[in-house]
């Protein structure tokens, strides 16, 4: 029980430092609850959105957008795409099954890889020099246009060894 609480609290803290950076990214007076009238409220329109291409299992190609400072698995979860298995711990960085692959160039400028992801990526399948969780990896204009592999399998341990829930 205390694992599930060190891990939800990780999470947590996880979530903070994407909402810290997307302050840093996004400005708007909807940030402090203020009114603009002289330029209307800022809307989400599409160009404040980071646009994301996962390439999925069966090699199609999913174009989506969403918000700075949004994770890749919150992106996922929002547009409810259909990639089987993933987020199963809902992005408290407790499984692997948001395990995306990145190109070279664009692993690189994903930041640092903390120690609970590494050993969390460990437990993934298919993994890669250029693995990443996608609960840990926040959208930032910087990553418009990225793409994201879905690997071939997921280690669910929702399921059984013959594969029913």
């Amino acid at each position: 029980m205390a694992l599930v609480t060190a891990l939800r609290r990780l999470a947590l803290v996880r979530l903070r430092e994407c909402s810290r950076r997307t302050a840093a990214v996004t400005s708007g007076a909807w940030l402090t609850g203020q009114r603009s009238f002289t330029t209307g409220t800022q809307s989400l329109r599409s160009d404040n959105k980071v646009t994301v291409n996962f390439i999925n299992r069966d090699g199609e190609k999913i174009t989506v957008k969403g918000s700075p400072g949004d994770s890749l698995l919150d992106l996922v979860i929002n547009e409810d795409l259909d990639f089987d298995g993933f987020g199963a711990c809902e992005g408290t960085l407790a499984c692997s099954t948001c395990h995306l692959i990145f190109d070279e160039d664009v692993y690189k400028s994903l930041g640092r890889v903390t120690d609970e992801e590494m050993d969390m990526l460990d437990l993934a399948y298919g993994l890669t020099d250029t693995s990443r969780l996608g609960c840990q990896i926040c959208l930032t204009k910087s990553l418009d246009g990225i793409v994201a592999r879905v690997p071939e399998s997921v280690a669910d341990i929702r399921q059984s060894k013959d594969g029913s829930s």
